[in-house]
């Protein structure tokens, strides 16, 4: 039996189930295997088996462009019935846009030119171009190779350019059923006034680019590129407004705060503040203490005026008996 392998990390487990079975299996894929010894028609037959199996130059061009994240593609083969022959093309989300066929001619290379470093462009600055020839607005062919060059040559697209960085242009000229294309840099010269003269110095590579076959884009791809993002319009936020002057303007509402049962830290400056207030305690507890003394003693003299008649008349008996002699009156008591 076969070692089960546990997936140890997250890809292993999706290609382990991309080669589980399933109820709808994938496309069979053939392999093809000669031994050490074989004849020339056994090679021959596994040959013409893989041209027959062989999955089409789109499919690799298509799996290429995903792997890779490319939207544009060249493409440079050479046969007898179509000589230096250089296939430009665009993709759009991952699949074929558009190609065309050009057969180049008298190509001179920059290091042909001698390379020109004084008045070599610099390296990601913004290119001009210069189509000249009326084929480029009226022959549909011409069109598609405006369209394409513009789309291979032109960069990274930016808002703003700096026209002194302007150091490089393509020339392209119609005539008749090819391009002359010309890569040359510009130089400023003094020509003895504000306005500079100005100098096109080919730099290379140039080449004549004859329009061979082209393809154009389906409709049905061609419409899926045309569609344009919905414009995101910002959220209006509450309570809040712009001014010439002072910028974002803003509006807070702040509920009521409860600061006196918040837990504040005592400072050392309040310290005159609690001697003070423990003062004032102290003396209104001392005026609760002497006014709770005097009503005692006022209830003292209401409950001898409130006494019993006979208390009296016994006290009034002993004081005319006994005399003013208070240790008797005591004892009888």
């Amino acid at each position: 039996m076969l070692r089960v392998v546990k997936p140890k990390t997250k890809r292993a487990k999706r290609e382990l189930e991309k080669r589980a079975p399933k109820l709808e299996e994938n496309s069979k894929k053939l392999l093809l295997l000669h031994g050490t010894k074989s004849t020339t028609h056994i090679k021959q037959a596994l040959s013409d088996f893989y041209h027959l199996r062989k999955d089409s130059g789109e499919t690799s061009l298509e799996f290429l462009s995903q792997k890779t994240d490319c939207s544009l593609f060249a493409f440079g083969s050479h046969s007898k019935k179509r000589p230096d022959n250089l296939v430009l093309g665009r993709m759009f989300d991952h699949h074929v846009y558009d190609m065309m066929e050009v057969g180049i001619e008298n190509f001179k290379s920059i290091e042909s030119l001698g390379g020109r470093k004084k008045a070599s462009p610099q390296a990601g600055s913004k290119p001009c171009f210069a189509f000249v020839g009326e084929k480029f607005e009226s022959d549909p062919k011409f069109r598609h190779f405006r369209e394409l060059i513009v789309d291979f040559m032109r960069g990274e697209v930016v808002e703003t350019i700096n026209l002194q960085g302007l150091d490089r242009v393509f020339l392209c000229v119609a005539v008749r059923d090819k391009v002359v294309f010309k890569h040359c840099a510009i130089s400023f010269k003094k020509s003895g006034t504000k306005v500079p003269r100005v100098e096109l110095i080919e730099f290379g590579p140039c080449m004549d680019m004859v329009l061979r076959r082209n393809r154009e884009p389906s409709a049905d791809l061609w419409k899926d590129s045309m569609r344009l993002a919905p414009k995101t319009t910002k959220k209006k936020i509450k309570n809040v407004s712009t001014d010439s002057l002072a910028g974002k303007v803003g509006r807070m509402y702040v509920p009521a705060q409860e600061v006196g049962d918040m837990a504040l830290t005592k400072m050392k400056g309040l310290k005159r503040e609690r001697r003070a207030t423990a003062v004032d305690k102290a003396a209104s507890k001392q005026d609760k203490s002497d006014s709770g003394v005097s009503d005692v003693t006022m209830g003292e003299t209401e409950n001898e005026s409130s006494a019993s008649p006979n208390k009296k008349l016994k006290k009034q008996w002993l004081e005319s008996c006994l005399g003013n002699d208070n240790e008797l009156q005591n004892l009888f008591r």
